[in-house]
């Protein structure tokens, strides 16, 4: 009898239906299926590949209501930010991915020894496991199949296990240009997580997730030297200058750190403000947040798991922490928080140091230039951050120092698919994203080939490749034929 998962709706926390959990005998079938397919998808051309995606993008965006209806029953989310961002960023990644297919660039040919020609080839690397996070179900399936895809790669995919329903349609759509096994979704547990990532099929492991599963998951894939690709979790900070306009600026943060009830890894969450603002910026943002209503300007957490989570973050708040609005649940049913701003808190405090995952900012102040971005570093983590000033010098200098995968200034959050997106530390390593996400599902193979007939020039037995070149005539002497 297959086991199964209860699938619950975060807007009303009621069980809805549920999701069959895939044992070690489906995840073997897949794999198999996925490395048959690779012998012959491998080989297909580039313009191939590009009309499978473009085709997959198309039906995605034809049946755009579809995948909404789907994704805001699993997650909750404003059904009009899925349809008006959320999908058409899906589709744009597609598309992206498939012109991507064709433009696969390398090192010339070229003869670096007498009579041999030398070749890089880009080969896709074979079977890709791929581990998708809930809190974008459609957005980040797509983000990791298409460029897997393009580069001639497999795949099989395991959506989170309280968000499978998009991922399912999705594979059901690409069904239709794809060959048998190209690409198989399975839903299933953590444990049907492992048995993908150690599966000796497996050639590659890509995850969206805590830092905690990436460093398991890096762990397990090292033992059969596996690739990995970890796109992990992020603490963002976002330093603003005195010379910003303060309610300009405070509207921008609330929106990118309530996006998503704050479920981003690359949220507004951590907010560093010079000392000569802190006091008028805290009342500002504090009332730009408490202007966003739960339930019409951003969904309810993932899950009662999420939720209690949060609750903790806040129960353990130290003393010295101060709430400034928000802090509690919202609504009698469902798991939304509210909006939140914390003031007061320190660079020890857990609330700094951990992601936090929900509609929370914390505030901090900062002295100087040096100092804030001193406070920005001092994380773990290192995936976005944001700067913000309107002298243009300070962002240059700030923005070179911050040890973080992407700084943006004067805004935070947009990303666009020809641009990379991941981080350093603990927040993973890889690129999603751009062509620096395409390679990354390729392998590099030097190919020499010496010609038989060519005609190699000897060379002089007191020749040397460091050898200094012979001085320049002098005017008077003669040129030798």
């Amino acid at each position: 009898m297959t086991r199964t998962l209860d699938l619950t709706d975060p807007a009303t926390g009621k069980v809805f239906g549920t999701s069959p959990i895939a044992g070690q005998s489906d995840v073997d079938a897949a794999l198999e299926s996925a490395a048959q397919a690779f012998a012959t998808w491998r080989r297909s051309t580039p313009a191939r590949r590009q009309l499978a995606l473009l085709k997959i993008a198309d039906a995605l965006e034809a049946r755009a209501s579809e995948f909404a209806d789907l994704e805001v029953r699993e997650t909750g989310k404003i059904r009009s930010v899925v349809l008006e961002e959320e999908i058409p960023e899906c589709v744009s990644a597609l598309r992206f991915f498939a012109g991507a297919a064709r433009h696969l660039e390398g090192t010339a040919a070229g003869e670096y020894t007498p009579g041999h020609t030398s070749v890089i080839r880009r080969e896709p690397i074979g079977v890709c496991a791929q581990i998708a996070p809930w809190n974008y179900p459609l957005m980040m399936a797509v983000w990791k199949i298409a460029p897997a895809l393009a580069a001639g790669n497999t795949v099989v995919l395991k959506p989170a296990e309280t968000t499978p329903s998009t991922a399912l349609l999705l594979a059901r759509v690409a069904a239709e240009f794809l060959p048998p096994g190209a690409f198989t979704v399975l839903t299933g547990d953590r444990d049907t997580g492992w048995a993908l990532v150690r599966h000796p099929i497996t050639d590659l492991v890509s995850i969206t997730g805590s830092t905690r599963a990436g460093i398991d998951v890096a762990t397990v894939a090292a033992a059969d030297l596996k690739r990995t690709h970890l796109e992990l979790g992020g603490n963002a900070p976002l330093l603003v200058f005195p010379d910003v306009d303060l309610a300009t600026t405070a509207e921008g943060i609330a929106g990118a750190a309530f996006y998503n009830a704050g479920q981003d890894c690359t949220a507004a969450s951590r907010v560093l403000v010079h000392e000569s603002v802190h006091d008028a910026f805290v009342a500002t943002l504090t009332k730009a947040a408490s202007e966003r209503t739960p339930g019409v300007d951003y969904g309810p957490l993932n899950s009662a798991a999420q939720f209690s989570r949060i609750e903790g973050l806040i129960a353990r708040l130290p003393p010295h922490a101060h709430i400034e609005t928000g802090g509690t649940r919202f609504g009698a049913q469902g798991f939304f928080f509210s909006p939140t701003v914390i003031s007061g808190v320190r660079q020890e405090d857990e609330i700094v140091q951990e992601e936090i995952f929900g509609p929370v900012i914390t505030v901090q102040s900062f002295s100087d230039e040096p100092a804030g971005v001193a406070l920005a570093n001092d994380v773990p983590y290192g995936l976005a951050s944001s700067v913000w000033t309107r002298d243009l010098t300070v962002a240059a200098r700030v923005s070179a120092e911050l040890d973080f995968g992407c700084v943006w200034v004067n805004t935070h959050g947009p990303l666009v698919a020809e641009m990379p997106h991941g981080g350093f530390g603990h927040s993973g390593h890889g690129k999603d994203l751009s062509t620096y996400a395409f390679t990354e599902y390729t392998r590099v193979k030097h190919v020499m080939t010496r010609f038989a007939s060519t005609q190699v020039e000897t060379l002089s037995s007191d020749w040397h490749p460091y050898a200094e070149p012979a001085p320049p005539k002098t005017p008077d002497e003669k040129p030798t034929r």
